[in-house]
């Protein structure tokens, strides 16, 4: 599944630079997360680390954006140019 931030993000602007996909950015009011962007840091890390540095916990996986481990996984490949 891709992430999602909920709407009691804060703004405190630490998740941002923690994505290694570039897939958190500052919305109309809080930061979004864009789901073609959104490996769950699967190929970079073994937890997602915007949800390790969030400091009000808001940033759960988001129910519309069903993905396994392994299209995660191809995501990563696709979004590095590793793709087979």
């Amino acid at each position: 599944m891709a992430l999602m931030i909920t709407d009691e993000c804060i703004n405190c602007d630490v998740c941002e630079p923690e994505c290694p996909n570039g897939a958190i950015y500052q919305g109309e009011e809080i930061y979004q997360i864009d789901p073609n962007k959104c490996t769950e840091c699967v190929g970079h890390f073994d937890e997602p680390q915007c949800q390790q540095v969030c400091p009000v916990d808001c940033i759960p996986l988001d129910p519309d954006r069903v993905e396994s481990k392994e299209q995660l996984m191809e995501k990563f490949l696709k979004l590095t140019n590793q793709e087979g």
